[in-house]
């Protein structure tokens, strides 16, 4: 039995609906009008997620897509994750996979798993970390294994049970901690809007950014795929994603000849 997911709305008192309810469209600027009853502003904006912007009839073709790439990849890759778990279980013991818990689509709460790469008890050390501070901290905290695991990017296959699941899309903006969830839709008005569809396992972001860049520029290009969202894109971010895993290790080969 699948655990139940949890909702950020779940213990929402419906007030009067956002202005903005039934836009359309799903990047629309501006943030909403102060919600009545105190509504906490993670759930106010998961709210106008599920009120405001239904799914596209695309979202059908990219759900089918994820569940036959997933099934297919779950299959192709078995020995693959067998092999991974049995080498992080005897060089770092248990547990073997990290589940953390994600915003996905309008404001449900989800565990997403990966491979485990750092050292145990890392998240509770972690946790209060976002950007650039989070990135210094972990670097002291990966294990050996769990840095060639990040490098190759096979720390982000059990993903696809995820999409499976149908808490993921193979592409979409990277989920997010529910930590940090409302401080970012405080400090950028638009953050909510991501909200609209899965998170994902690539993305714009991930492609053209870094770990580094700020939040409004992940953002933005969040927000153009989000947009602009359909088949042929789709496929587009995957070939491109499989691109650069498959090439990673030729770049890195490149930079240690041209550094020597």
């Amino acid at each position: 039995m699948t655990p139940a997911r949890s909702s950020v709305r779940e213990q929402h008192q419906p007030g009067a609906p956002p202005a903005d309810a039934g836009l359309p469209r799903a990047v629309r600027p501006g943030r909403p009008e102060p919600a009545q009853h105190h509504e906490p502003l993670a759930e106010r904006y998961a709210r106008m997620a599920h009120e405001g912007h239904p799914s596209r009839g695309v979202d059908i073709s990219l759900r089918a897509l994820d569940v036959a790439i997933a099934g297919a990849a779950c299959l192709v890759l078995a020995p693959v994750l067998l092999v991974v778990g049995a080498a992080i279980r005897l060089t770092s013991g248990a547990p073997v996979l990290y589940r953390g818990r994600r915003v996905g689509r309008a404001g449900r709460i989800f565990p997403m798993v990966k491979f485990r790469t750092l050292t145990p008890d890392a998240e509770a050390r972690l946790g209060p970390y976002l950007g650039q501070e989070l990135t210094r901290r972990t670097e002291t905290e990966v294990t050996r294994l769990g840095r060639i695991l990040r490098y190759m990017h096979l720390d982000e296959l059990p993903q696809l049970w995820n999409v499976a699941r149908g808490d993921m899309s193979i592409v979409g903006p990277r989920p997010i901690r529910p930590a940090f969830f409302e401080e970012l839709c405080e400090e950028i008005p638009q953050y909510w809007q991501r909200l609209v569809v899965e998170p994902g396992m690539t993305g714009f972001a991930q492609l053209r950014m870094t770990r580094e860049t700020s939040w409004a520029e992940k953002l933005a290009h969040d927000l153009e795929y989000i947009a602009d969202r359909s088949v042929a894109l789709y496929l587009r971010v995957i070939a491109a994603t499989a691109w650069r895993v498959l090439t990673s290790p030729f770049r890195a080969l490149a930079g240690l000849a041209s550094a020597g």
